[in-house]
């Protein structure tokens, strides 16, 4: 026997303000922008990076933003409806249609903190090793925007917390954005900042860094088991999502920081050997 749990009927709309419509997934990436942001300045305050002033940290929440927007839009477009957007090009800028990439948004973030740490002399990788650690936050949040919407939702299950989505059909299925947020930032967030508040790992340039990578492509590359493939892409090659291939290159990118951070390739300067006190 199929058990049917109902979809919770969530207004996609948090707040109406005047014609203005404020979506919950807004929201979501509002507040994990801020609140990665506010864990960022608390690192950098018992930690600091050389040339990382308040000032810096300030410009910070810009090119992130500019990054995860431009490059999460771009994204999509290009590795998931690209004949789509090639006969409509002017639904390129359409955020509100809905269509963000998260491999396309870490690649725009990429290239917005490389020109924000050679703008302000920020070693990079100690750089990247804080952000990510905050990055999480933002994970968190917006998968949980995902399941308010009822999108990206799982393939069809008789667990007993399957539940029928609105734009699912009537079988109920796997809640896999709660999957995801669990496991891409709950555990991945926690686990990051067991490492940067207990260990000396952040004397280990790259080695957070790599943890991310390495951690988020398999936290996905296992969820995706659980998650409904994009309609018109369905599996390549017959038995991989496009999720999932995305993954791989990232998987392979953490595992090479971490060898070269465990292996201490790129040693420590003398602000990194010092006392670690975490944030």
């Amino acid at each position: 026997m199929v058990v049917r749990m109902q979809f919770p009927s969530i207004d996609p709309v948090a707040v109406h303000l005047g014609p203005l419509a404020v979506r919950w997934y807004a929201l979501a990436y509002i507040t994990g922008i801020l609140l990665g942001w506010f864990y960022l300045r608390a690192m950098n305050r018992r930690m600091p990076l050389p040339n990382l002033t308040p000032k810096a940290l300030e410009e910070v929440l810009s090119y992130a933003v500019l990054g995860i927007v431009l490059g999460g839009r771009l994204g999509y477009v290009l590795f998931y409806k690209p004949g789509y957007y090639l006969e409509h090009p002017l639904h390129i800028p359409a955020l509100w249609e809905g269509g963000m990439s998260f491999h396309g948004g870490l690649l725009g973030v990429l290239a917005a903190f490389i020109l924000f740490c050679r703008r302000y002399r920020v070693s990079f990788l100690p750089f990247m090793d804080m952000m990510a650690c905050a990055t999480p936050i933002g994970l968190f949040f917006g998968r949980l925007a995902n399941f308010v919407n009822g999108e990206l939702f799982g393939r069809v299950s008789n667990v007993p917390w399957a539940m029928v989505f609105p734009h699912g059909g009537p079988l109920p299925r796997h809640p896999s954005q709660l999957y995801e947020a669990g496991l891409e930032g709950l555990a991945l967030g926690v686990t990051l900042f067991l490492l940067q508040r207990f260990t000396r790992a952040r004397t280990r340039p790259g080695l957070l860094a790599g943890g991310f990578l390495a951690g988020y492509a398999c936290a996905r590359l296992f969820a995706e088991q659980f998650r409904e493939p994009d309609a018109h892409l369905g599996f390549l090659f017959g038995f991989i999502t496009m999720g999932q291939l995305l993954c791989l290159p990232m998987l392979v990118l953490g595992a090479i920081l971490l060898a070269r951070a465990c292996s201490g390739a790129h040693g420590c300067s003398a602000m990194e050997a010092g006392d670690l006190r975490g944030a």
